[in-house]
C-alpha cells in the first residue's frame, strides 16, 4: 500500500469520525460546527491526495471558511441553551441515529462490489480553474445565483429570529 493510499484512508477514517462527531454532540453546538470544519479538512486532504487542487482549495475556502464560520455566528447569535432537550431525548436520538447509520453502512458496504465498473479516462484539463470557472458562469450560473440568496435569506432569518424586540 503507497503512502498516497495510507494518507487517503487515514483522512477518509477522520472524516468519518469528525463525521459522528458533529451529529452526537447534541449539547454543544459550537463543537458541532467544529468537528464540521475537521470534517472539511479531512475532505480538502483527501482531494489533494486524489489531485483535485481546485476542489481542495474550494473546500477548505467555501466549506470550512465561509460556511462554517456563518454556521458558528447563527449559533452565537441565536445563543441556544444546552437543555433544550430532555436527557432521556438525547440518549434515544443517539441510538436511534447510531442504529439508522449501522444499518445504512452495512446496506452501503453491500452495495459497493456489485456497483462499481471500470472507471473512464478523464478529458485532458478536466477539473481545472478555467474549465470550473466556464461551466459556473455559463452553464450554472441560475442554480449559483439562487445557492447565494439563500444563503442571504438564511442571514437575515437568523438576525430577525435573534433580534428580541422590533424598534
Amino acid at each position: 500500500m503507497s503512502a498516497a493510499e495510507w494518507i487517503f484512508y487515514l483522512f477518509g477514517a477522520l472524516s468519518v469520525i469528525g463525521a459522528l462527531a458533529m451529529v452526537l454532540n447534541v449539547r454543544n453546538t459550537v463543537a458541532s460546527a467544529m468537528s464540521l470544519v475537521v470534517v472539511m479538512v479531512s475532505l480538502a486532504v483527501i482531494y489533494v491526495v486524489l489531485e483535485a487542487y481546485l476542489i481542495s482549495a474550494l473546500q477548505i475556502m467555501v466549506y470550512a471558511g465561509a460556511i462554517v464560520v456563518v454556521f458558528v455566528f447563527v449559533v452565537m447569535l441565536l445563543n441556544l441553551r444546552s437543555d433544550a432537550f430532555p436527557a432521556q431525548r438525547q440518549l434515544g436520538l443517539k441510538m436511534l441515529g447510531t442504529t439508522v447509520a449501522g444499518i445504512a453502512t452495512v446496506l452501503f458496504l453491500r452495495w459497493i462490489p456489485d456497483s462499481l465498473g471500470e472507471s473512464a479516462a478523464l478529458p485532458e484539463g478536466f477539473g481545472g480553474y478555467r474549465e470550473v470557472g466556464m461551466a459556473l458562469y455559463t452553464d450554472f450560473v441560475l442554480p449559483f445565483e439562487i445557492s447565494s440568496l439563500l444563503l442571504l435569506a438564511a442571514i437575515v432569518g437568523a438576525i430577525v429570529m435573534a433580534k428580541r424586540r422590533i424598534d
